[in-house]
């Protein structure tokens, strides 16, 4: 009884508009105190303080920083031209070349919201000046930019891997085959609406103008060579590559392609300040969140809630699948992690799935969060600078929503998909 209550109390805040932390932070302060057990609330700063410090986060603030630097360093105007010249002749034209565009920045950012953000103005108007349909564009536009958070390097996933004490070189690995699958899904999806409408698309660039496109991309495309490459070897740890990361897109853009100017600094830092602040602030709140979800025994309630309903593995895993997109249609996905995976890994545990596993698909389901209303992030980012209608693009972006999620079953019931690069480079 207890469980239900607390979660229809948190819901109930959020749905009015309380924000995540605060309800998380309140729920669990409120509880205690009804509960007689005010004394304990002597371990919230030490749960906060706890919860935002570990090692592992500090590769949160570097890939943001990497992200912003990204955005305003040319990397992405000259990625969108090579991306075009190798595949804008495709059924769909310009909307593969959208897809294209994520897969190769999502190499570098590790969040949605700045591969929606940084390449959203430019394909959008590429794409309408072609003659494309607006709500179109910015379907694909948002539709893509969850691919950012799977392939490595990834802020989610660091997360992931700080809350469970997983290997995060290992979830860096395992989300390479799954990000893939979602390029794949998503660019099928552009070619059959693309030959449905009959968008145009580019004639076939020559191999001069492909090998042009290329070389001024070349030092853009190498950073997520020297992220994934260096991580897989051992060079260096994932907190470590975001560093590299930061100081490769600095030199990009400051030395290299001299888009930065040195007074633009102080304002792109002062964007990464707040954008972590923000994050890590829900990841303090969500710290002493979960530790009072486990001192009042929750997982343990909610695990026999669960197995009370079926014991087939297959339907839980359904089931976890089913709460994780229905709260990230309301709710941001690090608080969905930090509320949910100390219920959750116990049932993972004794279902015998590999928490590796898990975790991409835990963040799979809460990207896919991100592009269904009535609080998709990436929905609202991309409405904002395309200028379409929040609910025009939702119902625009539903099919691709519908490739994702055959995605992620394939992801949820073969492990291969996960499992197999970090095996064959000695995670397992």
């Amino acid at each position: 009884m207890l469980f239900f209550v607390i979660v229809f109390v948190l819901l109930l805040l959020m749905l009015i508009g309380v924000p995540v932390a605060i309800s998380m932070g309140m729920t669990a302060v409120a509880s205690l105190i009804l509960q007689g057990k005010a004394s304990v609330l002597t371990m919230a700063a030490q749960r906060m303080f706890s919860g935002a410090t570990g090692f592992t986060l500090l590769a949160v603030p570097f890939f943001i920083l990497a992200g912003q630097l990204m955005n305003t360093s040319g990397i992405t105007e000259r990625i969108f031209r090579f991306a075009r010249a190798i595949s804008g002749h495709w059924w769909g034209g310009l909307g593969q070349v959208n897809v294209v565009n994520s897969i190769i920045f999502a190499g570098m950012s590790g969040t949605a919201v700045a591969d929606a953000a940084g390449f959203g103005l430019i394909e959008i108007k590429a794409m309408n000046d072609a003659g494309y349909e607006k709500p179109f564009s910015a379907a694909i536009t948002a539709a893509s930019s969850t691919i950012g958070p799977i392939i490595p390097p990834s802020v989610p996933l660091v997360i992931y891997a700080s809350i469970t004490s997983t290997s995060v070189g290992a979830m860096f690995m395992a989300g390479i085959l799954p990000g893939l699958l979602m390029g794949l899904a998503l660019m099928a999806g552009v070619y059959f609406i693309a030959r449905r409408r009959n968008y145009p698309r580019d004639p076939r660039a020559s191999l001069k103008e492909v090998f042009s496109s290329m070389l001024h991309a070349i030092p853009a495309l190498i950073c997520p060579l020297i992220i994934i490459g260096g991580i897989g070897a051992g060079k260096f740890t994932p907190t470590e590559a975001g560093v590299v990361a930061s100081v490769y897109a600095l030199v990009l853009g400051v030395l290299i392609y001299k888009e930065i100017k040195i007074r633009e600094l102080p304002g792109i830092f002062w964007e990464t300040v707040k954008q972590s602040a923000n994050v890590l602030f829900i990841i303090a709140i969500a710290g002493f969140f979960a530790w009072f979800l486990n001192y009042m025994r929750i997982p343990q309630m909610a695990v026999a809630a669960l197995i009370s309903l079926t014991t087939a593995p297959a339907l839980l895993l359904l089931i976890m699948i089913g709460i994780y997109l229905i709260l990230g249609c309301f709710i941001e996905g690090t608080a969905i992690m930090y509320m949910t995976l100390p219920i959750f890994m116990p049932i993972v545990a004794r279902l015998g799935v590999n928490p590796i596993q898990f975790g991409v698909v835990t963040v799979l389901a809460l990207m896919i969060g991100m592009i269904t209303p009535p609080v998709g992030v990436c929905l609202y980012t991309v409405s904002a600078i395309s200028g379409v209608n929040f609910w025009a693009l939702s119902r625009e972006v539903l099919p691709y929503v519908i490739g994702l999620i055959i995605v992620l079953l394939l992801v949820t019931f073969i492990p291969q998909f996960t499992l197999w690069i970090p095996s064959l480079l000695g995670y397992l």
